[in-house]
């Protein structure tokens, strides 16, 4: 069985679905669904429209280059096969899957912790700027009011003492 891969949005055509589109100088164009193929008819750059692989690619969302991707590539030579060249093979397909999938995890994980950064240092600026809604204002006030005053307090007295002098 034989996966196609749509031009616009890089997803798996299964066979029996999606729609082929051949143009007058002779160049194949391979679709998933309609709205694949409508945008492409529309012109629309696969790399603008966000759902699309290459969009994602483009914009570092999703892994690219990785070397478990050379293995899915497809190559038209004839292979002769044997048994154990079979089972060996399938083994390893499976590795790589799991290889694969921690790699995009990890991936994942990486892209998000920036983002979790950022949201915590918003709630600390948000708590910050409104912090009268979980203290009370007299206490805010008073804690405000003894931080400012005692080092200006401190400076008053020792202009004092030195004029005095």
């Amino acid at each position: 069985m034989r996966l196609e891969t749509c031009w616009f949005c890089s997803s798996s055509i299964y066979p029996g679905r999606g729609m082929t589109f051949a143009r007058n100088d002779g160049t194949i164009f391979r679709f998933c669904r309609s709205k694949c193929h409508k945008n492409f008819k529309m012109k629309r750059n696969p790399r603008k429209v966000k759902w699309t692989k290459a969009y994602r690619a483009a914009r570092g969302k999703d892994l690219t280059n990785d070397t478990t991707f050379e293995l899915e590539r497809k190559r038209n030579r004839p292979e002769r096969y044997n048994r154990e060249t079979m089972q060996k093979t399938l083994k390893a397909m499976e590795r790589i899957t799991e290889i694969r999938n921690k790699r995009e995890n990890r991936f994942i994980a990486n892209r998000l912790k920036t983002r979790k950064k950022q949201e915590r240092e918003l709630a600390r600026k948000t708590l910050d700027q409104e912090i009268h809604l979980v203290k009370s204002p007299a206490a805010v006030k008073t804690k405000s009011a003894d931080k400012v005053k005692t080092p200006v307090e401190k400076v008053r007295r020792r202009n004092k003492d030195a004029m005095q002098e």
